[in-house]
């Protein structure tokens, strides 16, 4: 246990990329690590000549077979760390077989989220676009059987969400013995979520001998007790301090009071000229709901939450990437592993109940080393969630005062706003007694019949529990009800009479 101990402590940045001091990771091209050209030439289609400096410490160490654990705060480039040298490994089982035999599993990469799964399987494939290695990707919220059937052909490199994972090996629709990489990547949202025993079987069906990476943006004293029961002999990359906001990151915490916060965001969206903003808020309904105002400002918005289905996600994600779409409104749902290019801005309009949901939401800004803005709404019952992002941070965080116009945000006429606002009235307040409140123009003239007294009638005038209920047949009970007679035309049974 002492010698894991040692092996866990965190590497310097010389150890990592080797033994040249006058080289940083910010210098290094991919060419330099000894990557397949096809990898190489894949990553050159998407843009990327540098290496970021998880990627430039991890990537030797990953193709050297040793088992790592990456800690690395969000959009630094993690996903390529982990796949592109699994990828260079596994080129020397690629074939163009149409035999499923031919395509095991042999790398597997378990995220916590759909979401994060369809991200890392699609940049998975496009570093893999030059070679003969199948990639799918496998999650809940759709249908089992389109994903039987890719699993089924075969495929080299599965990425999975651990439930859908869990219903595809209890089906037998794939088998994961012969396994060489596993990949844990967002542990620790993983062990926030509950995964822990859906990831405990899963990697019983591995073999022993296998090569595994942990990735997280934070290193809780759990997620070391999982690497120390599932990796063998693990090294630490580490390229930021634990619990660290990204540097490239503006943040700014205004003090808002709750009623005024949609104002608040359009100011900073008009004044910073924003084009596009992710704005986070803590739940489902407040998301809904936020859209929607949002919406009657004249912004283009859609909503991010729990409720909605797979297909509706990726269509609202989709729309946003592709700017038809001006504000995404989010909860937690959406903080982790997405990679939205040029993002500028991210708005807690909500102050995270978790204080590390501040780092991943954060995150989805200022990604691959551009710049971005992080703005955080608060009111004045936040102070204690606002002390715990100050713990994580270990800073001290200045609440600015935001001064708003005077006039409330310009809004539509009221006929033009939506049905489901004018369906959302208390339906307890009549709308006379709403619009004779609100109206201060002169009642109108006074219908004598609406001054009569209120006269009973006679059928209400003596109370239910006093009328006098019809005697019941002789020889009946009085508890059973006589049976209504009906015509004979109808095929009434015609009884018998008593006596006869």
């Amino acid at each position: 246990m002492m010698t894991e101990t040692i092996s866990l402590m965190p590497l310097s940045a010389e150890s990592a990329v080797g033994t040249e001091s006058a080289a940083t990771p910010e210098s290094l091209k991919f060419s330099s690590v000894g990557l397949d050209p096809s990898l190489q030439r894949a990553v050159a289609d998407q843009g990327y000549l540098t290496m970021t400096p998880i990627q430039a410490k991890a990537i030797p160490f990953v193709l050297a077979g040793r088992d790592i654990m990456g800690a690395a705060q969000t959009g630094t480039g993690k996903t390529a760390a982990f796949s592109l040298p699994l990828l260079h490994k596994m080129l020397r089982h690629e074939n163009s077989s149409m035999s499923p035999a031919r395509h095991p599993v042999r790398a597997l990469v378990i995220a916590p989220t759909r979401e994060l799964a369809d991200q890392v399987a699609s940049n998975i494939k496009g570093y893999a676009a030059h070679s003969k290695l199948r990639v799918a990707v496998v999650y809940g919220g759709i249908d089992m059987k389109p994903q039987t059937l890719e699993l089924k052909a075969g495929v080299e490199v599965l990425v999975a969400t651990p439930g859908r994972l869990l219903d595809h090996i209890e089906a037998k629709n794939c088998v994961l013995n012969q396994v060489e990489y596993v990949v844990l990547d967002e542990a620790d949202r993983m062990l926030d979520i509950g995964f822990l025993p859906d990831l405990q079987r899963i990697l019983s069906y591995l073999p022993k001998q296998r090569q595994t990476l942990l990735f997280s943006a934070t290193f809780s004293p759990e997620i070391r007790r999982l690497a120390e029961s599932y990796l063998q002999d693990p090294l630490m990359v580490e390229v930021a301090r634990p619990n660290a906001t990204a540097t490239n990151v503006e943040q700014h915490f205004y003090s808002v009071a709750t009623e005024d916060k949609r104002r608040a965001v359009l100011k900073i969206l008009k004044e910073r000229s924003i084009t596009q903003a992710l704005i986070f808020v803590n739940s489902k309904l407040g998301c809904a709901r936020l859209a929607r105002s949002f919406e009657r400002d004249g912004l283009r918005t859609t909503a991010l939450h729990g409720d909605k289905s797979q297909d509706e996600r990726l269509k609202a994600l989709e729309a946003f990437k592709s700017g038809s779409v001006d504000v995404l409104v989010a909860t937690d749902v959406a903080a982790r592993g997405l990679d939205i290019v040029d993002l500028p801005v991210v708005f807690n309009f909500d102050v995270p109940f978790n204080a590390e949901d501040y780092i991943h939401r954060i995150g989805r800004t200022g990604r691959a080393g551009a710049s971005g803005l992080a703005v955080t709404l608060v009111s004045r019952d936040d102070a204690r969630l606002v002390g715990d992002i100050e713990k994580l941070i270990s800073k001290k965080i200045e609440i600015e005062p935001l001064e708003l116009d005077d006039d409330p945000a310009p809004r539509r006429p009221y006929r033009e706003r939506s049905q489901v606002e004018r369906d959302e009235r208390p339906s307890h307040v009549p709308s006379v007694a709403r619009s004779a409140a609100s109206s201060a123009s002169p009642r109108a003239s006074r219908d004598p019949f609406f001054d009569q007294p209120y006269e009973p009638s006679a059928s209400a005038a003596e109370p239910v529990w006093e009328r006098k209920t019809p005697a019941a047949p002789r020889g009946i009970s009085p508890n059973i009800k006589p049976k209504r007679k009906v015509a004979a035309l109808f095929g009434a049974k015609i009884p018998e009479e008593v006596g006869s």
